[in-house]
């Protein structure tokens, strides 16, 4: 998962380009295990998971519409940091939806994660180097991915991996679909580095790394899988270092930092209290 902002920032090709075709080059791959296994299962799918995987494919796609653009305006980095901060609005929701009580680590680890994020904007406020921006369209990937996230645990309950993954994953291309014709983007013409490049988001990170998660979240407590997904940005970071020759200045790491901080503050009172 962590290489998906790398392929993102490698290809010639605007983020929602490549967030498209890596939905469709997923859907491709997916399309045949995913109707061997209904033909075998007799076409078992409850109409209400079929909803659920396709409302989560369109938060989802406008996941990946706003991530993709902050990676290719900015950095790998530091958009990944910022849609990471999903938790945080996965809490606040389910107080205001559900009535969640959330403990004091909770709000501590909110302020953390907020200081940390004015930290890593605070100089760019007025410059045109897209760091601000990029900040705030990670943060409202965040937005959307928590809401993906809400409405895939119902949605995981209903479906097994394989169909809800695939149903998402059809969803959330349909609606980067409308995106590229809204913003008249060209779905050809790109080298074969791009492609190749399109071609590895498709299957190594939207097929394998989200089979990969949902699979071992079925073995795995959600204390354990979510935890060290926060990993992600630190190993992007890492990658970005190596392979796009990204450098972070040190009130960037020293705010990544703070914000991690803050969201494992955030994921440890969630988990806590459940």
């Amino acid at each position: 998962m962590c290489f998906a902002a790398i392929y993102v920032k490698s290809a010639h090709a605007p983020g929602i380009v490549t967030a498209f075709y890596r939905m469709v080059i997923g859907s491709v791959v997916l399309i045949i295990p995913f109707l061997i296994y209904q033909i075998k299962s007799g076409w078992k799918l409850p109409l209400k998971g079929v909803l659920l995987a396709i409302a989560g494919g369109f938060c989802f796609g406008g996941d990946m519409c706003l991530w993709s653009t902050a990676v290719v305006m900015t950095n790998a980095t530091l958009p990944t940091l910022m849609a990471n901060m999903a938790p945080i609005w996965v809490g606040i929701a389910a107080m205001i939806f559900f009535r969640e009580k959330n403990s004091w680590v909770f709000w501590g680890g909110l302020a953390v994660a907020f200081g940390g994020v004015v930290l890593l904007a605070s100089k760019d406020l007025f410059n045109s180097n897209g760091i601000l921006q990029g900040a705030m369209l990670g943060i409202g990937a965040g937005l959307f991915y928590a809401t993906f996230y809400m409405v895939s645990q119902p949605g995981r309950k209903l479906l097994n991996t394989l169909s809800y993954v695939s149903i998402f994953t059809f969803s959330a291309a349909l609606l980067l679909l409308v995106a590229m014709f809204i913003l008249n983007y060209h779905f050809t013409g790109y080298d074969l580095h791009t492609k190749m490049m399109f071609l590895g988001i498709g299957v190594g990170v939207q097929v394998c790394g989200w089979l990969l998660i949902n699979y071992s979240q079925g073995y795995l407590p959600a204390t354990i899988v979510a935890p060290t997904l926060l990993g992600q940005p630190v190993l992007t970071a890492m990658l970005a270092l190596a392979f796009l020759n990204e450098h972070l200045t040190a009130r960037h790491i020293t705010g990544g930092i703070i914000v991690m901080a803050g969201i494992y503050a955030v994921h440890y009172s969630r988990k806590k209290s459940i």
